[in-house]
């Protein structure tokens, strides 16, 4: 089982979409972002902010953590590239799920100053939204890289313009 992971983490991060999975990455990202744009402003998770300050130091740290951080466990190792055929519609929504769990166990464990946040149900369904959008691109193109890229984008857009800085600082 533990060279089964390995094995899925090694080539999750050695593979590149091809020109036709990187469209097919847009159009997930697209609809991804589509649908939770929609919840946080309907339900009033996200909110216009002026830019926040810190842009260029939090460009790097999101990459780091939570993006490559998060997708290296519930992606790169939970979620079967496009070579598995055992089960792969389970394995996505266990991934989903535990990556939507996490955010819980950090909100009242380690990251209690985010549990206002964390905790409330249309951050849930974003983190859900996102995860599920995550393991759809790994899944088709075999990649982490463009997962990665969805949730650095998505993370610095939300602290830097929708309120995610001051949510968490609160």
């Amino acid at each position: 089982m533990i060279r089964l992971y390995r094995a899925r983490l090694i080539a999750s991060l050695r593979t590149l979409p091809s020109p036709r999975g990187w469209l097919f990455c847009l159009a997930v990202s697209a609809t991804t972002l589509a649908l939770m744009l929609l919840i946080g402003f309907v339900s009033g998770l996200y909110h216009l902010t002026p830019t926040q300050p810190g842009l260029a130091p939090r460009l790097l740290v999101v990459f780091f953590i939570p993006a490559l951080g998060e997708e290296l466990p519930f992606r790169g190792l939970l979620t079967p590239g496009p070579e598995s055929t055992a089960r792969p519609r389970v394995e996505i929504a266990v991934s989903t799920a535990l990556y939507t769990l996490w955010h819980v166990v950090e909100g009242v464990t380690f990251l209690k100053s985010a549990a206002k946040v964390f905790l409330r149900p249309d951050f849930l369904l974003c983190c859900a939204v996102l995860g599920l959008g995550c393991a759809v691109m790994r899944r088709r193109t075999g990649s982490l890289w463009p997962a990665v890229l969805l949730h650095w984008a998505l993370v610095v857009v939300w602290q830097t313009w929708l309120g995610g800085i001051s949510a968490l600082a609160a």
